[in-house]
């Protein structure tokens, strides 16, 4: 844990380790009670890093919720605000402030707009490419250049835009023991996560409806653009063995992730990462998915669920995956995709981006893991 007891504007130091500033986004708290995908990642590397010796000094929304010091740019999130940019904006000039009082080796900024600060920093600035490289926010990152080392959260997120100074890829994680192991499933499966049409909740619905399963959606409608789908592509297809059961908090999505028999996540886009479907696994529940983004990088094909080509295969997959051993998929994510494994794949980048002043990237460091013959990704 690192300690409070520090003179103001000054972040303590442990043996050995590293000091690290870490920016988060302005709209939900770390960890978040509710959805926040970002945040729950960021709750998990803060508490990684700090149990490997480093001091961490976290500067987010709301209150307090990590062993890190924490510094508030605003009480409480303007979560209703989502998507505007003055909220953004005002989080970034008080970030960007509070991180010059700090003693830092790394400025870690999960935010949108903090890194334009980053060629004023006195330490390097290291980026987590949260998002989708293929339109704008490839070209803020390009135009930022070597003023920020940008990590991929997935191979396929880095081949989308090879231009860009990465300096690796990390993979997301999870507390692996957060979530608890249930072998014996329940005879209904479970769509998670934002109502946005690129979710392709639509999808999971008639896989379900067409496998002869009761399917349960839980996730965030909060935003225009949800709206919008559940009502156009969701709200018509509620009825007998679909329910909307709406957002699930911490303790709720791990209720259902356990229990469930399988998760869907036929995503139409090329989703970056997709955390979900680790959560879901640490559960030991199978995912069924499409092929697109980082799936098959998340997901082994036949052995934690089935990584599919074609839509009109999601409803064989979902009654085939009794099959799965559930060991299999806790397993798999403890191996690859624990907390452990991303605060060394982040230490690593930190270290080195410090030791090339800041302008370490192009690509040239592989953090992915790699893949065994069997599939199975080697830890």
């Amino acid at each position: 844990m690192v300690s409070t007891d520090v003179p103001a504007g000054e972040a303590p130091r442990g043996s050995g380790g590293m000091r690290i500033v870490m920016i988060a986004p302005p709209w939900y708290e770390v960890p978040p009670r509710g959805y926040g995908g970002i945040e729950s990642m960021l709750a998990d590397l803060v508490e990684g890093l700090s149990r490997r010796g480093h001091d961490v000094v976290l500067i987010g929304a709301g209150r307090p919720g990590t062993s890190a010091r924490f510094l508030p740019t605003y009480d409480p999130p303007p979560s209703e605000r989502i998507g505007e940019s003055m909220p953004e904006v005002v989080h970034a000039a008080k970030a960007c402030r509070l991180a010059a009082e700090l003693e830092a080796d790394i400025v870690h900024d999960h935010s949108t707009a903090g890194p334009l600060a980053a060629a004023a920093r006195g330490a390097p600035t290291v980026v987590t490419c949260h998002g989708d490289v293929d339109g704008e926010l490839a070209e803020y990152y390009r135009a930022l250049g070597r003023d920020v080392a940008v990590v991929a959260i997935s191979e396929a997120q880095r081949r989308a835009a090879p231009d860009l100074n990465w300096a690796g890829v990390v993979h997301n994680a999870v507390d692996t023991a957060s979530f608890p192991f249930r072998e014996d499933k329940e005879d209904w499966v479970l769509w998670l996560g934002r109502f946005n049409p690129d979710k392709g909740v639509h999808l999971a619905v008639d896989a379900a409806r067409a496998a002869g399963r009761r399917i349960l959606l839980a996730g965030k409608l909060t935003e225009q653009v949800e709206k919008d789908y559940f009502d156009e592509q969701v709200r018509p297809r509620l009825g007998p063995g679909v329910e909307y059961i709406g957002e699930a908090g911490t303790a709720r999505k791990r209720e259902l992730l356990s229990a469930a028999s399988c998760l869907v996540f036929p995503i139409i886009w090329a989703e970056p990462f997709g955390m979900v479907m680790i959560e879901a696994m640490a559960c030991g529940t199978p995912v069924v998915a499409l092929d697109r983004g980082a799936v098959p990088e998340v997901v082994v094909d036949g052995v934690t669920g089935f990584v599919l080509s074609r839509e009109e295969d999601l409803p064989a997959a979902i009654g085939a995956v009794g099959a799965i051993r559930p060991e299999d998929c806790r397993a798999h994510v403890r191996r690859n995709f624990d907390v452990e494994v991303m605060a060394r794949g982040y230490e690593r980048v930190y270290r080195r981006v410090a030791a090339a002043g800041g302008k370490a990237g192009g690509g040239d460091l592989d953090l992915a893991l790699p893949v065994a013959p069997d599939g199975l990704m080697l830890g």
